[in-house]
């Protein structure tokens, strides 16, 4: 990953929470640097740059209309992402990590819990999907429900019917499920969304320095 926007300079980061940013298709890092001031204290959120070129900006991999995806392309995306994570948790500066994903940026945040479901304290899946993977539901449901907050608004016109039905089963089958609702917001992020998932993470995110400043997570 080349292109990542931090919430917090590096000499401030040590003994922080990790909270990974992943932005949906046909937008960049900075869409979700916007978030920065409603991420509470004792996390630091690292906003990324999605691999996959489109047009002038950026995703995670090719999406259709119907939001149908190639496997090969979902995982290579998520192994640069688990490149990128592990080096920077190799440090030792962060106690551990979660996710958050917005539109095509939840399929990609959904995609990296299920190929590492011990590695992850919690997930926010915001106005997204979770991108179908028969080679991986062969080994699920996930041995451990991860906390996982999913907001929407019923009527966001992006993520069409049949997606909505297969996120939620999912999510239901295989996480501890927060589910908000939002009328009028769209396919978007809102003020209400951001509060909501700023108590999320006060609640679920283990955020207190280490004095050792180990990952609690191998």
């Amino acid at each position: 990953m080349r292109n990542v926007l931090w919430s917090a300079p590096a000499d401030a980061r040590r003994g922080t929470h990790l909270l990974v940013m992943l932005h949906g298709y046909g937008t960049d890092e900075h869409s979700l640097a916007r978030l920065f001031p409603s991420i509470p204290a004792g996390i630091t959120a690292a906003a990324l740059r999605g691999t996959f070129p489109v047009g002038d900006s950026h995703g995670w991999f090719l999406l259709d209309p119907y939001l149908q995806s190639d496997t090969a392309e979902v995982l290579e995306a998520a192994a640069a992402v688990f490149t990128w994570l592990d080096r920077t948790m190799a440090g030792g500066s962060f106690t551990g990590v979660s996710l958050l994903g917005f539109s095509q940026g939840m399929a990609m945040a959904t995609t990296l819990l299920r190929l590492r479901p011990g590695r992850f304290e919690s997930v926010v899946g915001l106005s997204g999907f979770v991108a179908e993977n028969e080679l991986l539901a062969m080994a699920e449901p996930l041995p451990e429900p991860v906390p996982y907050f999913w907001g929407r608004d019923r009527d966001d016109w992006v993520i069409n019917e049949d997606a909505v039905l297969g996120t939620q089963d999912w999510l239901e089958k295989n996480t501890a499920l927060t589910a908000r609702t939002y009328p009028g917001m769209g396919h978007n992020i809102g003020a209400d969304e951001l509060r909501d998932v700023s108590l999320f993470l006060r609640r679920y995110v283990v955020a207190q320095p280490r004095p050792d400043g180990e990952d609690k997570r191998s």
